[in-house]
């Protein structure tokens, strides 16, 4: 165990040592630090107290799933507080556009040129969602009457001024944050909007520890303590395992390619794979259905007097059987949609044919098309069921376990999957170089294709 712990800070004293890796792991945790400093300048005119006790009133709904993205923002009122979600949310509007869109679908195959127009289209999208969502948000604020435990209400100073104010400060705060992002990808490491989304789900570990040794320390210790603890922690880290071996598990579809004479040289005649990831849609089918799941539960939040919607928000408060199964099922659904709008196997087997490219014993055109479409359809299943469990295991242990944070879902899923996408960018920066990477028998992008 010591000589694997002191292999890991040799191998990260080498990845320090290369200037260029060394510049740009000093400048992402720099511009890093820049968020989080943003993440606690409040914006003018909003009582920060009883913002935060609209969003744990709301729960784990769709504030609670907004708040997470970002990166607690929300809840503290801060000028970050759509965070990165616009962006997010423009992208993701684009990709269905180019699934049913002729235009963006042409763009998507033209390359870097086509890749660079969907960038800016992204952005204005970012623009015109973020400044439509801050203009919700304060009206929305303004006409909530929600006091907080001062009595005094969320919006001090309501008004027009309070309105172009808020979008005013949303908007710029949400394009800072998309060109915090964009600087990390290109002159820094890994993926700049990942890992922003990444920093502020981690920023909260440490308060979720000290509030859990807190909370059983206010009874006093026990033996019985103890193991609950134990019991805690080694769940905690299996299930850590298990969302790595989904994220990084494939199955390769062998692919040969015919020669062919160009000329007077040979081209062609290599054996290769098409990777299908056993989790190709990743965080998405958890977003889609948590945000379709908690909708009826959170307007009727806001109408606890009523005594229908009382009973509505009953059934579906995280905890209520009928809730975890609906929200069970919707990922599930949601798993294979977005695995057909990712993956498409007609594109696929059209793009080996036009190459020379064919699956042994398979026909090319149709029939492999048809293979493809079987195999992602066979490999989703587990896919979609583990992410059904880790999406409502945070429910179970709140409620059976009494544990008083929020573990799993869609926040393990994204630290496990920017973690490893920015730990193999780093292993091939050293491999690059001939150096050893972090990990000596893993499976890594970096080091597995080498």
């Amino acid at each position: 165990m010591f000589d694997r712990i002191g292999e890991f800070f040799t191998s990260f004293r080498n990845a320090l040592s290369i200037p260029e890796l060394r510049k740009r792991l000093i400048f992402t945790g720099l511009l890093l630090v820049v968020y989080r400093m943003g993440s606690h300048i409040p914006i003018p005119g909003i009582n920060g107290d009883a913002l935060s006790a609209l969003v744990r009133q709301a729960g784990n709904g769709v504030f609670g799933l907004y708040d997470m993205f970002a990166g607690g923002n929300l809840s503290k009122a801060t000028i970050f507080a759509l965070g990165i979600m616009p962006y997010i949310s423009a992208s993701i509007i684009l990709q269905l556009f180019g699934a049913v869109i002729p235009y963006f679908e042409k763009l998507q195959k033209e390359g870097e040129e086509g890749r660079k127009k969907i960038t800016q289209y992204t952005r204005w999208g970012t623009v015109f969602l973020a400044a439509i969502e801050a203009a919700g948000a304060s009206f929305f604020l303004q006409s909530s009457g929600f006091t907080g435990p001062d009595g005094q209400p969320i919006v001090t100073h309501a008004g027009p001024g309070f309105v172009m104010m808020t979008v005013i400060t949303l908007t710029a705060g949400t394009m800072f944050v998309m060109w915090l992002g964009e600087q990390i990808t290109e002159r820094g490491i890994g993926n700049g909007i990942s890992l922003i989304i990444f920093i502020g789900i981690v920023a909260r570990y440490p308060l979720d520890i000290m509030n859990t040794l807190r909370s059983e320390a206010a009874t006093g210790w026990n033996f019985l303590k103890f193991v609950k603890l134990g019991f805690i922690l080694a769940l905690m880290l299996a299930v850590i395992m298990a969302t790595i071996l989904i994220t990084q598990g494939q199955r390769k579809i062998p692919v040969q390619y015919a020669k062919r004479m160009v000329g007077r040289k040979m081209y062609g005649g290599q054996n290769t794979h098409i990777p299908l990831r056993v989790n190709t849609a990743g965080v998405m089918p958890i977003i889609f259905a948590q945000a379709l799941v908690s909708i009826p539960g959170t307007i009727a939040s806001f109408f606890r007097t009523n005594e229908f919607a009382a009973s509505i928000a009953q059934i579906f408060a995280p905890h209520h059987a009928v809730y975890l199964v609906l929200y069970s099922l919707a990922i599930i659904f949601f798993t294979y949609f977005y695995t057909a709008i990712v993956l498409n196997p007609v594109d696929l087997a059209d793009n080996m044919r036009k190459h020379g490219g064919f699956v042994p014993g398979i026909r090319p055109g149709k029939k492999t098309a048809e293979y493809i479409d079987r195999i992602l359809t066979r490999i989703t299943v587990p896919g979609a069921i583990f992410l059904a469990f880790i999406a409502v295991l945070p429910d179970v242990l709140i409620n059976l376990l009494r544990v008083p944070f929020y573990f799993g879902g869609t926040g393990l899923l994204i630290v496990v999957g920017v973690a490893l996408d920015t730990l193999a960018q780093i292993e091939s920066h050293m491999l690059m170089r001939h150096y050893d990477g972090f990990m000596k028998k893993g499976r890594l992008k970096a080091r597995f294709g080498r």
